[in-house]
């Protein structure tokens, strides 16, 4: 199945009903027990990223009937589910709030993303700032680019490639191996300057857009992964798994290293000692 600009244009709508309804009335507004814990105190759920699923899941079935739908909440409930898109026609990964963290404390720093993945690849990806309404969207071969609220559109393209010393960076470190941060967190240093929005939705907005030079990820769950890395790659930069190898949506493991081209993915590698 190959998607086009109608349908990539009809789940950007979906999702923007799907926040103005479930997400945005409910940001600053949770109620007693509409926050709670999953495996642990850092990994959280809310009212919103359940209904918002929800939402955006039984539309998806609506536009693309026969669709295999792979939310994060869903998942929870049957961890199976996500082994299920190598054998789908076409699947959604759907991360209806990715920053819950952000979101849970009132912090406006939060995102709305899906990606459509076509018999294990991913084919097209939607990242919508609830905050400022813009969508960011890719379709695969086709570009990358971001529309405002009103419908403007502008193209995105990734940062120049700089030596290590003269890169941003947003590198998560805490799924890492004990020996792999003993090396990683000292070379920290050696690049320009480092964030953690603890949202992976506006830091692969930010690497597609020219924000950010570099991001190290090691757990590659593919809701939080997915649309990101289909819109960076649209955007002209280079993404690699730690061992070399492309990335891949039915993959969780290997890390993951974005950057604007081969060179900087290998100087970050190199300089940062993620290998081994």
């Amino acid at each position: 199945m190959r998607l086009d600009h109608r349908a990539l244009a009809d789940v950007a709508a979906l999702l923007r009903q799907a926040c103005a309804a479930e997400i945005m009335p409910r940001f600053r507004n949770l109620g007693s027990g509409a926050i709670r814990e999953k495996s642990s105190a850092l990994d959280l759920v809310t009212d919103a990223d359940e209904a918002a699923e929800r939402h955006i899941t039984a539309g998806l079935q609506a536009r693309f009937p026969g669709c295999l739908v792979v939310g994060e909440e869903a998942s929870a409930a049957d961890p199976g589910l996500p082994g299920r898109m190598g054998d789908a026609d076409l699947a959604f990964v759907v991360d209806p709030v990715d920053g819950t963290a952000n979101f849970a404390a009132g912090l406006p720093l939060f995102g709305v993303m899906a990606a459509a993945v076509v018999r294990g690849e991913v084919a097209a990806s939607w990242i919508l700032d609830p905050m400022s309404g813009d969508m960011a969207m890719a379709l695969r071969g086709e570009g990358a680019f971001s529309e405002d609220a009103a419908g403007g559109r502008a193209g995105m393209a990734v940062a120049p490639s700089l030596p290590l010393s003269a890169m941003l960076g947003a590198v998560s470190f805490g799924y890492m191996d004990k020996p792999r941060q003993g090396r990683v967190l000292p070379a920290l240093a050696g690049l320009a300057g480092l964030q953690n929005l603890r949202c992976a939705a506006h830091e692969y907005r930010m690497a597609a857009s020219g924000g950010l030079h570099l991001l190290v990820y090691n757990r590659l769950l593919p809701w939080d992964h997915a649309p990101g890395w289909l819109l960076h790659r649209e955007a002209g930069g280079y993404s690699a798994r730690f061992d070399g190898s492309a990335y891949s949506p039915l993959d969780s493991a290997g890390g993951l290293v974005v950057a604007p081209d081969r060179p900087a993915w290998e100087a970050a590698m190199a300089g940062l000692r993620i290998a081994g």
